[in-house]
């Protein structure tokens, strides 16, 4: 493609400009100075539903509904956390565009969902199920593996890959 396919013949010699957006993505590394060495010990690598649970348990105190999605790496190791969306009381606005954008950017080999019911009732609804098969869909025609979407409650959680959702 060359100006003249896009402006045509220059024939008085005028200056001509074209503008265009460049996407560039711009990564935040965080440091947390607390002293928690066991809390993420290097890498952490999860294998099942209840270590994610236990990493995450602390969104059974928050008052919002939180989405969170964990980018993992080949070995199901943390690359990044994107915090999704932060919603109202028992809803959070989450579209898979949003969703993946960052997973792509962030080179994710795999995702992992996790959200929060302030209502401490971990059990999906007609709405969890519905956004995790949606999610489901895209990451099979984008190449990224949908391990877990898992719903965190007061004192349990509930994984949609161990019910065989996912």
């Amino acid at each position: 493609m060359t100006i003249q396919t896009l402006f045509g013949e220059n024939e008085g010699n005028e200056t001509r400009s074209i503008r265009m957006k460049v996407i560039r993505p711009v990564w935040e590394t965080l440091t947390i100075n607390e002293v928690a060495s066991d809390y993420i010990g290097g890498r952490a690598r999860f294998t099942s539903s209840r270590e994610v649970f236990a990493l995450f348990n602390f969104l059974k105190y928050e008052t919002k509904e939180h989405f969170l999605a964990l980018h993992l790496d080949s070995k199901n190791r943390i690359l990044c956390l994107d915090k999704v969306s932060s919603g109202s009381l028992n809803a959070s606005i989450v579209h898979p565009r949003e969703v993946f954008k960052t997973a792509l950017l962030s080179s994710a080999a795999a995702i992992l969902f996790v959200h929060n019911h302030p209502s401490g009732n971990p059990e999906p609804s007609r709405e969890d199920l519905e956004l995790t098969t949606r999610l489901k869909q895209a990451g099979d025609l984008l190449g990224l593996r949908v391990l877990d979407h898992i719903i965190i409650g007061e004192d349990r959680y509930v994984s949609l890959a161990d019910q065989g959702l996912v």
